[in-house]
């Protein structure tokens, strides 16, 4: 027989849909992002930047200098070879405010268009503004607060709240025309910043709300801060740090040389130079809002722009539960066996007195999803591989709590209760309730796998009931040889952590 695992056909990714492409043409950087699919959780198949520089000069210039010029095309040449070779369906070039704003913007843009054969959506600030906030929409479960997309000729601010977008604007402080425009001077830009962000008191509706920070150099002072803290996570999506302690460092930022920065080296020496002035900006609008908290967003235009073209259907889905479906779909030994545990999982919370929140419920259902993801590994260390894997999964829709839930949860499956191996600064991610929640289900899957031994269709013909505070699995006839001695021991550890005092029983 054909072993038809050599056929040359993918079996790590979905293919069917055809790849899709998106060249962001900014006053920074040019990158391009090819997309597996559409689909709600945007998977990016390949990923490049260029750092072109097209806004440096422009505020004195008016022109988009020869060699920035020179670099942006030399980098779309590139590009268009890629897209070819991976086959990309469809492609999308967008362009924001340097080629929008330059004398010689519209020559590069037939030069672009030449170039890769497909027209240039040129985006006015308010387009950014709206794709920038549907960014947001699509990277985070019911957003609420104020959005800014910080590039590198412009900032776009935009308000956002569970019925939509609210009102937005655009403002002439991106990190290149800022740094310019102050001639180099931190002090003088953040005069600037405060002038023109007085002009824009509506900032303030997002007082004790939430501020969503794009853009690549305010992730860059995210990334800064994350590792200054020895922060257990290098996830900067929904990296979230308390207003207060954000403008106290974007003070230290922005006005003591970078050189003394404790783990600068973090950050790319391209970047480096602009961060003074994506903090003074920063610290002005977290000042202005009385936002209480800001938190990074890896998505931003791109993402928005792909959740903008999907079905309102789609647009309606929750981003956690796609991703983790789809990586059931790609990793796990039975898919439709987390389907099965989600319903396991429900019944013994419900007979332990346990009523689930609505974010509670999407998380368990993430981990049922996510439970056999690691079976391939050796199985001293599938706990281990899938805490690593799932904490550092490019999920959206979920903060890093219940990142930390998620990879806990599966880790005590393969692992069973053993907190000594887990990093205490992981398990510090998750409050008390989600800790002790990840414990009874990591404890719930563990019972469940020697049960079916995490194939589907046996599972749920055993159930698990509580009698007179004693733990009692019952087992139909035609599966009574499951029984056995190991599957008593997690019995009894599963009924511990539901604090029963009674015996364990199965019953036949």
């Amino acid at each position: 027989m054909p072993d038809t695992l050599h056929d040359g056909s993918p079996r790590g990714r979905f293919t069917a849909a055809g790849s899709l492409g998106i060249i962001d043409i900014g006053s920074n950087s040019v990158r391009l992002v090819i997309y597996e699919r559409e689909a709600r959780f945007p998977t990016a198949l390949f990923n490049e930047k260029v750092l072109a520089g097209l806004g440096r000069g422009v505020g004195e210039t008016g022109r988009l200098s020869d060699k920035s010029v020179h670099t942006a095309l030399e980098a779309l040449v590139r590009f268009r070879a890629l897209c070819d070779h991976v086959g990309v369906k469809k492609l999308s070039i967008i362009a924001t405010a340097a080629a929008r704003e330059t004398e010689n913007g519209p020559d590069f843009i037939a030069e672009v268009e030449r170039i890769c054969g497909v027209e240039v959506k040129i985006l006015s600030g308010f387009d950014e503004a709206y794709y920038s906030a549907m960014g947001v929409r699509s990277g985070f479960w019911k957003p609420d607060g104020l959005v800014g997309d910080l590039g590198g000729g412009s900032l776009e601010l935009v308000d956002i709240n569970a019925h939509g977008l609210g009102e937005g604007h655009t403002y002439p402080l991106g990190g290149i025309r800022l740094q310019e425009a102050a001639g180099k001077s931190p002090e003088a830009a953040a005069k600037i910043a405060s002038d023109i962000l007085a002009t824009a008191p509506w900032i303030s509706q997002a007082a004790m709300r939430k501020f969503y920070a794009i853009g690549g150099t305010w992730r860059s002072l995210g990334r800064l801060h994350l590792f200054q803290e020895r922060y257990p996570l290098h996830v900067m999506h929904d990296y979230a740090i308390p207003a207060e302690v954000a403008i106290d460092f974007c003070e230290r930022v922005a006005f003591t040389p970078l050189s003394s920065q404790p783990k600068i080296e973090v950050v790319s020496k391209a970047r480096r130079s602009l961060l003074p002035y994506g903090a003074v900006v920063l610290k002005e609008v977290l000042q202005r809002s009385g936002a209480d908290q800001v938190v990074f967003s890896a998505l931003g235009i791109r993402e928005g722009l792909l959740f903008d073209n999907l079905s309102a259907e789609k647009q309606e889905q929750d981003p956690l539960l796609e991703a983790a479906r789809e990586l059931c779909v790609l990793r796990s030994r039975s898919p439709r066996y987390a389907q099965e545990l989600m319903e396991w999982t429900e019944k013994i919370l419900t007979i332990a007195g346990i009523e689930e929140s609505e974010t509670e419920t999407r998380l368990r259902k993430a981990a049922c999803y996510l439970s056999d993801i690691g079976w391939r590994a050796h199985p001293d260390y599938r706990g281990k591989q899938s805490l690593n894997v799932i904490s550092n999964m490019g999920f959206i829709g979920i903060n890093h709590s219940g990142r930390a839930y998620l990879a806990l949860a599966v880790f005590y499956q393969h692992e069973g209760l053993i907190d000594e191996a887990v990093s205490p600064k992981i398990k510090g991610l998750c409050t008390p309730r989600l800790m002790r929640l990840a414990r009874i289900i990591g404890a719930s899957m563990r019972v469940a796998s020697l049960v079916s031994a995490s194939i589907d269709g046996v599972l749920l013909n055993a159930t698990i009931t509580v009698e007179s505070d004693a733990l009692v699995l019952a087992l139909p006839e035609k599966l009574s040889a499951l029984n056995g001695e190991r599957l008593q021991k997690r019995l009894h550890q599963l009924a511990k952590i539901l604090e029963l005092r009674g015996e364990v029983r199965t019953r036949c």
